[in-house]
């Protein structure tokens, strides 16, 4: 039978903001009052997330509502990074429940998210759902991962969730001035459509490198016998 210590697992992050996102966290959550505990940072995580998604949607008919976004993906950080860093600090750990509802609530944020997205005009409905099966594949790939080799990785080339809320903060704001881009002779295309057609390539790079690298590891340490 699992026990408490075999479903545990650590956490690696080496993103580039990682260490400034570490200390600010840590200080947030040494002066929250004690009412406000982890659940509720969670939920107001989700709901954030959530918010994103349908002010992507209202920005179909008023993109003034792109700017609900950016403020939505700041709260969706506050809340989705400072309940586990309230936990922590608190010493209230319960690493299978909150790995596994943080990342379920994760997993259908992204795609009301998506959804938003493909529903703004800002971004093909097409592409939108290559986005959202390439995430759900790289996330597979990387719980299997945690499940077998007891590490979770929340980066890939010093990217984490943080860089990459940034970077679609800044694209959301980019689209209030030039929501079509050319790349060289070719286009116009829609700026999200490039930065989709990015995404999906990294998030494809991804699961192949790490991939070959968890299944090359895991060979070596279950080798069959000669």
């Amino acid at each position: 039978m699992e026990t408490l210590k075999d479903s545990m697992h650590i956490r690696e992050n080496q993103s580039i903001l990682a260490p400034i996102e570490k200390k600010a966290l840590v200080w947030m959550a040494k002066r929250l009052p004690r009412r406000i505990h982890s659940d509720h940072l969670t939920l107001l995580g989700f709901a954030a997330m959530l918010a994103a998604g349908a002010a992507y949607t209202l920005a179909h008919r008023n993109r003034l509502a792109l700017v609900l976004v950016v403020v939505a993906l700041a709260v969706n950080w506050l809340g989705d990074s400072l309940d586990g860093t309230l936990a922590r600090v608190r010493n209230h750990l319960r690493p299978r429940y909150g790995f596994y509802v943080d990342h379920v609530l994760d997993l259908v944020g992204t795609g009301v998210l998506l959804g938003g997205l493909a529903l703004s005009g800002y971004m093909s409905p097409l592409l939108a759902l290559g986005m959202l099966a390439a995430y759900l594949t790289a996330a597979a790939e990387e719980f299997l991962a945690t499940h077998v080799r007891r590490v979770f990785r929340l980066s890939f080339l010093r990217i984490g969730p943080t860089e990459l809320r940034v970077i679609l903060a800044v694209g959301t704001l980019g689209l209030l001035y030039k929501p079509w881009v050319r790349i060289g002779d070719w286009g116009p295309f829609l700026l999200f459509d490039v930065g989709g057609t990015v995404a999906i390539v990294g998030l494809a790079l991804k699961v192949l490198v790490c991939a070959l690298h968890n299944a090359h590891d895991l060979y070596l340490a279950e080798r069959l016998p000669q």
